[in-house]
């Protein structure tokens, strides 16, 4: 018997947030639960890091004046991106990337400055403070999931661009900016997969034993 083992619904439910969470681009309006964005952010703060860091940094966009510099950094690169892909350009630019104007809340996350002084568990892996928030932003997104409140992953930007229009300190790296809102519904699949973009890799593509299996995985197509 094992008494540390959760009871058989709570565990269904944390394998249901985790299979039906999804990168939300498409808001309604309304605001957040009071209280919410608190618990979210608590939810981030409980996350493993490396060494203990703790290399989280977030910055609430508050004023609409902010958030049209924000989205305009945004759209320069997504014409930047669409410029760079070899194919599908033109299925690129129909792609919703951000919902930075109609989210209720928009927060940037960061690397905090400082990071070279952690070498507990970076000596050899320096960029475990970038999984270690990648950490936090997926505790954020599961619970946003459990809630019924979408959050949306953008990683369109140029970070020292970004960096500058935050006034951010010499070392800090902005990493993410989330969008947060009520949404209409919730896709049955990740958009990209309903776009064509790419598929969930069976398990049998990622999981080797002992050694990496030569030819399992495919090369990942070049957009």
């Amino acid at each position: 018997m094992n008494d540390h083992r959760y009871p058989s619904a709570e565990i269904a439910a944390i394998e249901k947030v985790i299979r039906e969470r999804r990168d939300i681009r498409h808001f309604a309006s309304g605001d957040l639960p009071a209280g919410l964005l608190e618990r979210l952010l608590t939810a981030a703060h409980l996350a493993p890091s490396v060494g203990y860091m703790q290399p989280w940094r977030f910055v609430r966009i508050a004023s609409s004046q902010r958030r049209d510099a924000l989205w305009r950094l945004v759209d320069a690169e997504r014409l930047q991106t669409a410029s760079q892909l070899p194919t599908r350009s033109a299925d690129f630019l129909k792609l919703k990337i951000d919902g930075i104007r109609e989210a209720a809340e928009v927060l940037v996350v960061a690397l905090m400055p400082g990071r070279e002084a952690h070498l507990f568990g970076r000596r050899t892996l320096p960029e475990m403070d970038l999984a270690s928030v990648a950490c936090a932003i997926q505790n954020m997104w599961l619970l946003a999931r459990a809630e019924g409140v979408g959050l949306g992953w953008v990683s369109f930007f140029d970070p020292d661009a970004l960096a500058d229009l935050l006034e951010m300190p010499a070392g800090s790296r902005p990493i993410a900016i989330l969008c947060i809102g009520p949404v209409a519904d919730f896709p049955v699949a990740p958009v990209l997969e309903s776009h064509g973009w790419g598929r969930r890799l069976p398990l049998e593509e990622i999981v080797f034993e002992d050694r990496w299996r030569s030819g399992a995985a495919g090369t990942p197509t070049a957009y």
